[in-house]
């Protein structure tokens, strides 16, 4: 764990008595979730705290070996003691999207899309040059082995949440728009536009979606996607009252 230096003055915080956890980018590293929920759990549990919140931020599913169990465990297996909230990362919505066209198959097995159906038990087309009837066989048997369960649960993802002085979303917002008036597509997918910007949001901005080697925190965001599919280290980001600090597997 480290403590991150507040060198920009007051920080923004989190309601009094909530402890407040936010989960990178799992894709499909049910290894990992395991473990720092197993540390998170520890840290929660050393601590005097009324309400407790777990925050993912999305992506799921795509690149990793298991994203069939990951999306099993948020479903079935919440932290006790904690309010989970589960936001709609990219990667969700691709999948949803080739749920429901066939045409959006070789952009997303391009994107991660390959190792989510090969989870499911589904045969991947073996190329991104096969004929579009190949990826609406592996569509169709995708939606016959994917349980609604699992459908109703991404389909049910959040965009945003907030606490405190905090907003959690996916990839980031988009400057020069207040937070009511955000749009999916940038919620979803923003990276340079979000990344470089100086401007105050309103709120500081908890995201993943775009790699950082290590924990990458400003003025105005907080970005924690520390790549977990392939380095192995998935990240949370604590914040109780105005103190934050980092969780690592």
């Amino acid at each position: 764990m480290r403590k991150i230096n507040d060198r920009q003055g007051a920080l923004p915080a989190v309601p009094a008595g909530s402890r407040v956890y936010a989960v990178g980018d799992v894709h499909g590293r049910l290894d990992l979730l395991v473990r720092l929920e197993e540390l998170i759990a520890a840290d929660a549990a050393a601590a005097d705290a009324r309400r407790r919140v777990i925050v993912y931020l999305g992506d799921y599913v795509d690149r990793g070996p298991d994203s069939q169990g990951v999306i099993e465990r948020l479903l079935r297996r919440p932290l006790p003691g904690f309010e989970p909230v589960h936001l709609l990362g990219n990667h969700e919505d691709y999948l949803l999207q080739f749920l429901e066209n066939a045409e959006v198959g070789p952009a997303w097995c391009a994107y991660g899309g390959l190792e989510t159906l090969a989870s499911y038990g589904v045969r991947p087309p073996s190329s991104f040059t096969v004929r579009a009837d190949d990826f609406e066989i592996a569509r169709q048997a995708l939606a016959d082995k994917i349980p609604p369960a699992h459908v109703a649960f991404m389909r049910d993802l959040k965009l945003t949440h907030a606490e405190g002085g905090y907003l959690f979303v996916h990839a980031g917002v988009k400057p020069g728009v207040a937070l009511a008036e955000q749009q999916a597509e940038d919620l979803l997918w923003i990276r340079n536009e979000f990344l470089d910007s100086a401007e105050d949001f309103g709120a500081c901005v908890v995201h993943g979606h775009t790699i950082v080697e290590a924990p990458e925190q400003r003025a105005n965001r907080i970005g924690i996607d520390t790549g977990a599919f392939a380095t192995g280290t998935l990240t949370a980001l604590l914040l109780d009252s105005a103190e934050r600090r980092f969780i690592q597997t």
